[in-house]
């Protein structure tokens, strides 16, 4: 039997040939491969176990500079795959053409560094899935009989990749995710807790089910005898968590160093390298490499190595993140970040692991550094945020007051305001608990003079 990865790279090489041969002056094909296992959780419920499969063959093309893309989910058929060709060959032929285009990325060597793959998760089977969601709801159900789990899922992916150009690319590469995830409400007196949503997502097979179970029940039931902040418009203390801080710098800060914004002067960060940007606390690295994270392969969605790229040092900043077209508009050479999340998509410029250096404070010291203030776990409404000047207006829930040092209640109708470009610049102390959630990487922030709207 063929083995996964020559069946790919056959099907790579074959592709780019066979478009080459139909009338591209470059071509390129990206396969996706992913076999995923799931349980899911409804309703309290263990509900049901299904399995997913889903691979195909994206085909970028350039004719006279101009591109033309198609992409077919029937790759054991030659002959699809052979129309999808064409039909992104004549694209390319209808197309305008792109005068900054320079050329698709030639090969360079990878690192030795192995993506993530762990064969305990590659062997999982349904059952052993329905025994993690259930040690997951028994923990949450056993928290507290208060709470109520609405929703969860269990999931375990393997996912295989190649990608093959014109220009002597031509690789694989493999990696495994699981992931355990549950919702929870409390319930008390006819008073509700918001939803409340804990995870554990990793490369290998270290999730910890029960930890998810409690802790997404403890949030909910720590949820309850919410008050309101007295004041209508105040500037206080903040500590970010994790998922609050992947929220907020999702749609603004992430943006912002990505090449293809500041090209189009939709970033304000555009000629500030070598400046100061951020408090001296902060330092940033997108790291395609990093030790089990989330996003870490051996080379990106247009075969360029991964790699390990510094965007603020100290506060100050050192530069952008690009994929091949950013990166030859400048006269540079990519920094490994064209993503694809599947075959059906063409290269976009996004970060790898975007790694927050931690502090040296541990989560309760940081607490103790605030005498009036909040602890936001998690934010909604950020996805509305400006991504040009940073501007944002959410409202943080589940959040917690802090008073004299330690947290005090939960709080309820509490609206965070301001630009996260000053966000970065107040920041006075990061924890030591790092965590990956997604593209993120980070500890815990404290935040001077954030403003609190009240209800």
């Amino acid at each position: 039997m063929e083995a996964p990865e020559d069946k790919l790279i056959n099907l790579a090489e074959f592709t780019v040939n066979l478009a080459i041969k139909v009338g591209a002056d470059e071509a390129e094909a990206f396969i996706y491969n992913e076999s995923s296992i799931a349980v899911n959780i409804e309703r309290g419920q263990i509900t049901r176990s299904f399995s997913i499969q889903d691979c195909g063959v994206g085909v970028r093309v350039v004719s006279n500079k101009a591109l033309g893309f198609a992409y077919t989910n029937i790759i054991g058929d030659k002959t699809a795959v052979e129309k999808t060709i064409k039909q992104a060959v004549k694209i390319a032929q209808v197309s305008k053409p792109d005068e900054e285009w320079r050329g698709l990325p030639i090969k360079k060597p990878y690192t030795s560094a192995a993506s993530p793959f762990d064969d305990e998760i590659a062997r999982l089977s349904s059952n052993e899935l329905v025994e993690m969601a259930s040690v997951m709801l028994k923990a949450a159900e056993g928290r507290d009989p208060r709470v109520f789990p609405i929703e969860g899922e269990v999931r375990a992916s393997c996912i295989f990749k190649a990608v093959a150009n014109s220009n002597g690319i031509c690789d694989f590469d493999r990696g495994t995710v699981i992931e355990c995830g549950l919702a929870t409400i409390a319930s008390e007196k006819g008073e509700v807790s918001p939803v409340c949503f804990e995870f554990n997502l990793e490369r290998s097979l270290s999730v910890n089910p029960e930890w998810v179970g409690s802790e997404a029940a403890r949030l909910a039931s720590s949820s309850l005898n919410a008050k309101k902040i007295e004041t209508k418009n105040k500037n206080m203390k903040v500590i970010f968590a994790h998922e609050a801080i992947q929220q907020l710098f999702h749609y603004t800060l992430v943006n912002a160093v990505k090449a293809d914004y500041a090209q189009r002067s939709q970033s304000v960060l555009k000629d500030k390298i070598g400046e100061h940007v951020a408090s001296e606390l902060i330092t940033i690295y997108d790291d395609g490499l990093l030790d089990g994270g989330l996003r870490t392969w051996k080379f990106d969605g247009e075969g360029v190595p991964q790699q390990r790229t510094p965007i603020i040092e100290r506060g100050v900043l050192q530069g952008f993140i690009y994929d091949s077209y950013t990166a030859h508009k400048e006269g540079k050479e990519s920094t490994g970040n064209a993503f694809r999340a599947s075959y059906i998509f063409t290269p976009s410029v996004e970060p790898t692991n975007f790694k927050i250096f931690s502090g040296r404070k541990h989560p309760e010291e940081l607490i103790g550094e605030v005498d009036d203030g909040l602890f936001v776990y998690s934010l909604q409404g950020a996805h509305s945020s400006n991504p040009i000047n940073g501007e944002f207006s959410v409202v943080a829930t589940p959040a917690w007051r802090i008073k004299n040092g330690e947290i005090s209640h939960a709080v309820r109708g509490v609206m965070l305001a301001g630009n996260v470009f000053e966000v970065i610049k107040n920041v006075s102390a990061l924890a030591d608990n790092e965590r990956k959630i997604g593209s993120i990487v980070a500890p815990w922030i404290l935040v001077e003079n954030v403003r609190v709207v009240g209800g």
